[in-house]
């Protein structure tokens, strides 16, 4: 793929000129942003915002709450996110991860250098690359870049990566072509969301009308 580091930066330049300032993600803290970023799974935000308010309604939205909590309470509160009872599982999963290899202490998770941190993430059954980026930079503030499939159906529509790319490929082509900057890792990726959402619909895009058109 001949992606150059003029190209990747000239799409973030015209999103960020048309859409500012994003602010994405949506949480109070980065416990919160890390039971999002599993919830978030197979789902859209408005059924995660609801899951959350649900653990805020009753207070349980900490680390040793929902530990401690049987799983089946954990997916009966989370219901809404859809996949309930998987994703209460696999949110007991990554928790169990950082109380038995961290004692609970996120700080300590994320003071770890990136690539440790994202293989232990990797290895807990039911974290992706996608949310174990997802928590990296969002929660952690470490810059690694959050591929998803709105990502992949803007480069591939514009003839970046072919159709068939994996995620790790594409992941490669952010981290090797631009400066390490949480930051700006955060913005884009929530630019390319905005982007997907309202121009470059999965069904008829509205190319006319988008910033990127026409591109380079």
């Amino acid at each position: 793929m001949g992606v150059t580091s003029d190209q990747l930066l000239e799409i973030y330049q015209r999103l960020d000129d048309y859409f500012g300032p994003l602010n994405w993600w949506p949480a109070e803290n980065s416990f919160e942003v890390i039971v999002g970023a599993v919830l978030t799974q197979n789902t859209n935000w408005k059924n995660v915002e609801k899951s959350i308010d649900s653990l805020k309604r009753v207070n349980l939205l900490n680390f040793d709450a929902l530990l401690h909590m049987p799983v089946e309470r954990l997916a009966d509160l989370i219901r809404s996110s859809g996949y309930y009872n998987l994703k209460a599982r696999r949110l007991k999963n990554l928790l169990e991860m950082l109380a038995r290899d961290y004692g609970g202490d996120l700080s300590l998770f994320f003071s770890e250098d990136i690539s440790t941190a994202r293989e232990a993430l990797l290895q807990v059954k039911g974290i992706g690359a996608e949310t174990a980026d997802s928590i990296l930079l969002y929660a952690g503030g470490h810059a690694t870049f959050v591929v998803d499939a709105y990502t992949h159906r803007i480069l591939s529509r514009h003839n970046l990566i072919p159709e068939a790319c994996d995620y790790q490929t594409i992941h490669d082509l952010f981290m090797d072509n631009l400066d390490h900057d949480a930051a700006m890792f955060n913005q884009y990726h929530a630019l390319l969301v905005r982007t997907a959402k309202q121009f470059c619909k999965k069904g008829t895009p509205l190319c006319a009308e988008c910033p990127l058109e026409p591109l380079l």
